[in-house]
């Protein structure tokens, strides 16, 4: 799977798949339980590199003791929309808005995106950001936001 960056911004993001072929219903349900799930995370404010206690700590983690101040005094960092996956031949697309979650959140869609890719659902190209020449954003309707 190719992973290319366009023109980002976080509170207007679209993200585009090209598909080998066009995906069954099956493969759809795979694709969009991704999304959904990333995105329900980043809603819960999982994405903060403020709060990343268990990593800063390194390889040996046991006994670690975990610091509850350190994770109320983090800024909160919760994505705040998202629209519906939309398909159109070999292409996908949802629109999301990241609000305030930190950029570690794209890093955890790309890994989970390129093992879905060699699993389950052939994925050609992942696109972050900006337009696609062969699906115009016009006709977009954010009227579908995944509501809390």
């Amino acid at each position: 799977m190719k992973v290319e960056f366009r023109e980002f911004n976080p509170f207007d993001l679209w993200i585009w798949l090209e598909f080998e072929t066009q995906p069954s219903p099956m493969e759809q349900q795979y694709v969009e339980e991704v999304f959904n799930s990333w995105f329900y995370l980043g809603k819960l404010g999982a994405f903060n590199a403020e709060n990343l206690q268990v990593q800063d700590m390194g390889i040996d983690i046991s006994y670690m003791e975990y610091l509850q101040e350190s994770e109320s005094e983090a800024l909160m960092s919760p994505m705040h929309n998202m629209g519906d996956f939309q398909y159109n031949g070999v292409w996908g697309r949802c629109w999301f808005d990241l609000g305030m979650s930190d950029l570690i959140g794209i890093d955890i869609l790309i890994n989970a995106l390129q093992q879905l890719s060699r699993e389950y659902v052939a994925i050609k190209r992942l696109i972050i950001g900006g337009e696609n020449e062969d699906w115009l954003t016009e006709d977009r309707s954010r009227e579908t936001f995944i509501e809390p």
